[in-house]
């Protein structure tokens, strides 16, 4: 299979620029993989396609502050950090990217506010635009960590641009009237089971849900379980070689339960639905799959990338938001649903409006 293959024209206003105005009022498009039908739906009525028994497994990562803008010592160049992960607590080191890299050299310091309270060193070239930062500060501990997210903004991805123009402004504010466009992304870029911290980018497909439609799953009998993935910004790196099985995914941090393989055993032997919800959470299950088939307990690290074709183990139902061109979750999903079918499906969602992103509209393939 070959990148070009996921290659289709998006119009950028179909890129979700905000969220819906209710977390579970997104569109839905519905595929039932086995006969190629699609149904055009809303969110609300995702629980009619489970029945008692079922389950759903969301992701509990954690969206931090990750986005910090400082100045370049003597020049004062404006300088974005983008925190990646801490890599050793005790000396403050952190893996970032910086942007514009260029300007960035091992020995160089960043400053953050006026007052200098959190000043970081460059200690390391990493990649090309990646640094190892050392961070100096009279902070210590938590207090330290909690200063530092409070500098930074949320992480949206590179595509939500927002030129807060008045007609912008006025659209915004009369679908979010009660919602200060600045506590928006805050709030709505973070999913209602997020729990445990660590993730760069949100879990996309989680975004939809919420407690009324948590509500109306248990009603009828569905369980909704959560593994940890704590999402990097590999998951907005783009595939850069023609031929799928050369590409790297960056490592990302998994954590799966004993709970949650109790529930996917018992699922399983009753052949009851099982729905991922988001690419991250189908990586995950597909990484702690043993030789017999059955998921394991894990907590570590998965560089798995999915890529028709592939079969499928554990989920065979998929929850997911509909994703850009050519990147490495539309190539996951054709791989569950078949290429020529979400391909398909793809164009009928260009033609019907659909909004794409993060913010975006949803889609669910039931292979069942």
């Amino acid at each position: 299979m070959r990148l070009s293959n996921f290659k289709f024209k998006l119009p950028e206003e179909l890129i979700a620029q905000f969220p819906s105005r209710f977390r579970d009022e997104a569109r839905l498009m519905v595929i039932h993989a086995k006969t190629g039908e699609i149904e055009h739906k809303m969110m609300n009525d995702l629980a009619a396609y489970f029945d008692e028994g079922d389950m759903f497994i969301a992701n509990d990562t954690k969206v931090f502050p990750a986005r910090l803008y400082a100045q370049k010592e003597k020049t004062l160049a404006n300088i974005e950090v983008f925190l990646l992960r801490e890599l050793q607590h005790e000396n403050r080191y952190w893996d970032v990217l910086v942007d514009p890299a260029r300007k960035i050299r091992i020995g160089n310091k960043l400053f953050f506010d006026e007052d200098a309270t959190i000043v970081a060193e460059v200690i390391d070239n990493t990649t090309s635009r990646g640094r190892t930062l050392r961070f100096l500060t009279d902070y210590v501990g938590d207090e330290f960590v909690e200063n530092l997210y409070a500098m930074g903004v949320t992480p949206l991805p590179k595509y939500i641009r927002r030129p807060m123009d008045e007609e912008t402004l006025a659209a915004y504010e009369e679908v979010f009237s009660d919602l200060p466009v600045d506590e928006m992304d805050e709030e709505r870029y973070q999913t209602i089971f997020a729990d445990k911290i660590g993730a760069v980018a949100a879990p996309a497909a989680s975004l939809h849900f919420s407690k009324n439609l948590l509500k109306r799953l248990e009603i009828r009998g569905v369980e909704t379980f959560t593994l940890t993935s704590h999402m990097g910004l590999g998951n907005f790196k783009a595939v850069e070689v023609e031929d799928l099985s050369k590409h790297k995914v960056e490592s990302e941090q998994i954590i799966i339960s004993p709970e949650l393989v109790q529930a996917v055993d018992k699922a399983h032997e009753n052949e009851k639905r099982i729905c991922a919800v988001g690419t991250e959470v189908m990586r995950a299950l597909e990484h702690v799959v043993g030789t017999n088939g059955q998921v394991k307990a894990y907590e570590g690290w998965t560089n798995k990338f999915i890529y028709p074709p592939y079969d499928f183990t554990v989920a065979n139902a998929f929850f997911v938001n509909f994703y850009m061109p050519m990147s490495t979750q539309l190539i996951m999903v054709a791989a569950f649903g078949g290429h020529e079918q979400v391909m398909r499906a793809y164009k009928e969602a260009v033609k019907e409006g659909y909004r794409f992103g993060d913010y975006g509209d949803a889609m669910l393939i039931l292979n069942d």
